[in-house]
């Protein structure tokens, strides 16, 4: 069995997590290991892991005679990372409309659902950049009258996926996923 040491020498970072921040990069040229602690919101141990693990897998490359980082183009197709297009006050002004939907939501009693978390994430919070990506936001779904230990249907699921359509409201400027713990770990913006 492995020792305590020897098992944590894996980052406690998910790859969802990651991941994500692989997306954020998307438009500049490099990046450096701090931009990743900061952004994961990890310590500066753990990053060069990260770093490892990522460039194990073909995601990112050192840049040549710095102590930058590039994301590989394969980095960029499995973060699902986009040309950056939006402004970032249409982004902005897209998450305050958000904002009041997810308030008119839970202040509905007819509502299948009340949303009881909900974070903004994406390189619309890095400073200086022209033009963004859509927001990605992570809500958390509760079924209106359900116990939590409740197992899910196939149905419930269903109209987990018609709610947050309808939340996103067809703005291509909002990215809206099933929120997960490890959002909230990352640098985000909450929404209620």
């Amino acid at each position: 069995m492995p020792s305590h040491r020897e098992r944590s020498t894996l980052p406690s970072l998910s790859a969802e997590s990651a991941l994500s921040f692989l997306k954020d990069t998307k438009g500049t040229l490099t990046w450096s290991t701090r931009d990743l602690a900061e952004t994961l919101k990890t310590n500066r141990r753990e990053a060069p892991q990260a770093l490892a693990l990522l460039q194990a897998q073909g995601y990112v490359q050192p840049a040549r005679g710095t102590d930058q980082w590039i994301t590989t183009p394969a980095g960029e197709i499995v973060s699902g990372a986009k040309p950056p297009r939006f402004t970032r006050e249409s982004v902005e002004q897209a998450l305050v409309a958000l904002k009041d939907r997810i308030k008119q939501s839970n202040r509905n009693p007819q509502a299948p659902f009340r949303i009881t978390d909900a974070v903004a994430f994406g390189d619309f919070l890095l400073p200086g950049r022209a033009r963004v990506q859509s927001a990605d936001v992570g809500i958390r779904l509760v079924r209106r009258g359900a116990s939590p230990s409740e197992p899910r249907s196939a149905s419930d699921a269903q109209a987990e996926r018609k709610f947050l359509r309808d939340l996103r409201a067809k703005s291509a400027l909002l990215t809206i996923r099933p929120y997960a713990d490890w959002m909230r770990r990352r640098s985000h913006r909450d929404l209620q």
